[in-house]
């Protein structure tokens, strides 16, 4: 709307100063034509008579303009001498008007008027007079109705076409502007609205057993340890798991992006497991990386928890992590992969019948952020194998 006022205003502005431009550049035209004509006529005072000869060869009185002379009878009225393009001028009753308003002005005047068709003309007029003599002229000049016409009807249609192409055009590229803009917006609010479902999914079960272990009864010193190093535990693991849908909402939205460091995958990965009280098997031989230290302990923490949470199907059996060659992989003994895990066990809500399947599209996010991969398999004799692998850091991260 505001781009369409301003084409308007522009437009009537342009309008405007067209008109009188034109204005002034027609009477300019006509002012040289019978200018030039009053120089060329001639009174010839022997014979009483006006000279036209040197005006039937002046290219002005045979041009694109229109020409007329007139000069006074013994009646004292208006009679013509000579005429060119004689129907875009006034008839007779109007031209003998405006030679006498010339006469009576003694100089050139201009007026708007019609020619004999009724269209809309510009019309000049300029008296002549001689010495000892009653003998008068005035040499009359029209501008050409049509081409007033067809100019302005041209200029008012390229305002018009020019002026709609313009606000279309300005439309467009709002509608475009806007909608990227939207969509950015949009996939924010998107962003946000996951972050929000995944933290109250995964903060559901802990924040329930956070209940049950505080809840007020009568406990023993002992009891009261076990309950405060639980609370402990539930209260951490509820803060990676806000940190780590914090991290991803964050990198996602383009507000901080991915450290990039060289570290030894075997030694972060030992470190992630000493948080661990289970029983848990590994093997690992040195293999350097280069990627971000808080995902991806956050990685291998979810894979983890991922194998203790499906693996207590065999509680006696460990959960077995292998780290070589930039590869984290672990295997528990539970009952293996699920049908609804079998084709994408990383996809966002999948998950095996316990937790929200939130931890595993974490990893596979992890995973791809360093241009990595994160597969799961079955494993031989029962149980699953995930694995995190990583590219070594002479391949770069995408």
């Amino acid at each position: 709307m505001i781009t369409a006022t301003c084409l308007i205003i522009l437009g009537v502005l342009a309008a405007a100063i067209d008109a009188r431009s034109r204005h002034n550049a027609v009477d300019d035209a006509l002012d040289r034509v019978v200018t030039g004509l009053w120089r060329s006529i001639d009174f010839n005072p022997d014979e009483q008579a006006i000279d036209l000869g040197l005006v039937e060869r002046d290219d002005l009185a045979n041009g694109e303009t229109a020409v007329m002379i007139v000069t006074n009878d013994d009646n004292g009225h208006w009679r013509e001498i000579y005429g060119h393009l004689r129907s875009w001028l006034p008839p007779t009753n109007g031209a003998e008007a405006l030679a006498d308003d010339a006469v009576r002005a003694g100089g050139i005047v201009f007026r708007d008027g019609h020619d004999s068709a009724g269209r809309p003309v510009r019309l000049a007029a300029t008296p002549i007079f001689w010495e000892d003599t009653d003998t008068q002229a005035v040499v009359l000049a029209g501008t050409n109705p049509g081409l007033m016409d067809r100019d302005r009807a041209l200029l008012l249609w390229a305002l018009i076409v020019g002026g709609l192409t313009l606000v279309a055009l300005s439309g467009l590229a709002a509608h475009a502007l806007s909608g990227r803009s939207m969509r950015q917006a949009l996939a924010l609010v998107a962003e946000q609205e996951r972050f929000l479902g995944d933290a109250a999914h995964e903060l559901r079960t802990p924040l329930t057993t956070l209940g049950l272990v505080t809840a007020p009864r009568r406990r023993s010193p002992q009891e009261v340890e076990r309950a405060l190093a639980d609370a402990g535990e539930l209260g951490a693991k509820m803060e990676r798991i806000v940190a780590g849908l914090l991290a991803r909402a964050r990198m996602q939205a383009g507000v901080t992006t991915m450290e990039r460091v060289q570290l030894l995958l075997d030694q972060l990965t030992e470190s992630v497991i000493e948080e661990f009280t289970a029983n848990i098997v590994v093997q690992s031989s040195p293999t350097v990386v280069i990627g971000d230290p808080n995902l991806l302990s956050l990685a291998v923490r979810n894979l983890i928890e991922n194998a203790l949470t499906h693996g207590t199907i065999n509680p006696a059996a460990p959960v077995e992590v292998h780290v070589a060659d930039g590869r984290v992989s672990v295997r528990d003994h539970g009952a293996g992969l699920q049908p609804q895990l079998s084709s994408n066990p990383f996809a966002r809500g999948v998950t095996g019948g316990r937790g929200s399947g939130i931890g595993l599209a974490l990893v596979a996010w992890i995973a791809e952020l360093h241009g990595g991969t994160a597969t799961m398999e079955p494993a031989p004799g029962g149980g699953a194998i995930a694995t995190i692998a990583l590219p070594p850091p002479t391949h770069g991260l995408s």
